[in-house]
């Protein structure tokens, strides 16, 4: 999570230099050389038939979709309301989780994820004057694809150790990110400066590679519907960075909205599943 929490402020840095789309497709091509640079160094045999088309889903969801939608987001977008929204992410994984899965979790687990989901869109809602802007749909458009790559990396991770699962599925993406570096560099301008580089470097080494490798075995461990409700600390952390680092407005409501969702965190890790 303290990886995943500095992807929103790197995110920012990383625009100051490079366009949005600049800035995923250059993004991807580094984490999927980085990623393929230990497959090789591991000797990692390829894998199986049948697993290529859920790597293609987690591909499509964090490698690709979920980078681009909240990067456009963040173009308007401060990181601490999109951190917010994007604390939604727990509850709609450990839904389609249980779709995928067949899982049933706990009325308990239920009922606290759902109160964790309830905390952080009241805090959104009355952030943004209960009204939803065109970021606010680019945000819950990348919810939807985040939650069905984690859910499918999820199950693919109890297969296979979680950095080869990410690993394979930014190697998939590294043919149309390379392409896609080399025509995006040459239309969106590029002004590099030390933020940007910086944002450029955590994105794709840290958030994209080291921090979906952690995750994805910790998913393995846990299990699916748990391991999704920590994410619920992630707009916390996130709200710390962007004061921190970015020198946003701390939300009066941000510390009513913390013990809310922490509480619900540990209502889930307790809630049989």
């Amino acid at each position: 999570m303290v990886s995943f929490s500095l992807t929103f402020p790197s995110t920012v840095w990383g625009l100051e230099s490079f366009g949005p789309w600049s800035l995923v497709a250059v993004r991807s091509t580094l984490a999927a050389l980085i990623a393929g640079a230990f497959l090789l160094a591991g000797r990692v045999p390829l894998p199986e038939r049948r697993h290529w088309a859920g790597l293609a889903v987690v591909a499509g969801g964090v490698v690709i979709g979920f980078p681009l939608l909240t990067t456009l987001a963040l173009q308007t977008s401060t990181t601490s309301h999109a951190a917010v929204v994007v604390g939604l992410l727990p509850l709609t994984t450990a839904t389609l989780a249980a779709i995928r899965t067949g899982r049933r979790p706990s009325r308990t687990f239920w009922f606290a994820a759902v109160s964790g989901a309830v905390v952080v869109l009241a805090f959104t809602l009355q952030q943004s004057g209960g009204a939803l802007s065109t970021s606010d749909l680019y945000l819950f458009g990348a919810l939807l694809v985040c939650a069905a790559g984690y859910t499918e990396g999820g199950r693919l991770a109890s297969l296979m150790p979680g950095w080869q699962v990410i690993g394979w599925a930014l190697v998939l993406c590294l043919p149309l990110m390379t392409v896609a570096s080399a025509v995006m560099l040459s239309i969106e301008p590029v002004h590099l400066n030390a933020h940007g580089i910086l944002g450029l470097v955590w994105v794709a080494a840290g958030s994209t590679f080291f921090g979906l490798y952690v995750w994805y075995r910790g998913m393995a461990e846990i299990g699916i519907p748990k391991a999704s409700q920590l994410q619920l600390s992630q707009p916390l952390l996130t709200l710390f960075w962007s004061v921190f680092l970015l020198g946003e407005s701390l939300p009066l409501a941000a510390p009513l909205a913390a013990v809310g969702v922490l509480v619900c965190i540990a209502v889930t890790q307790r809630a049989k599943s």
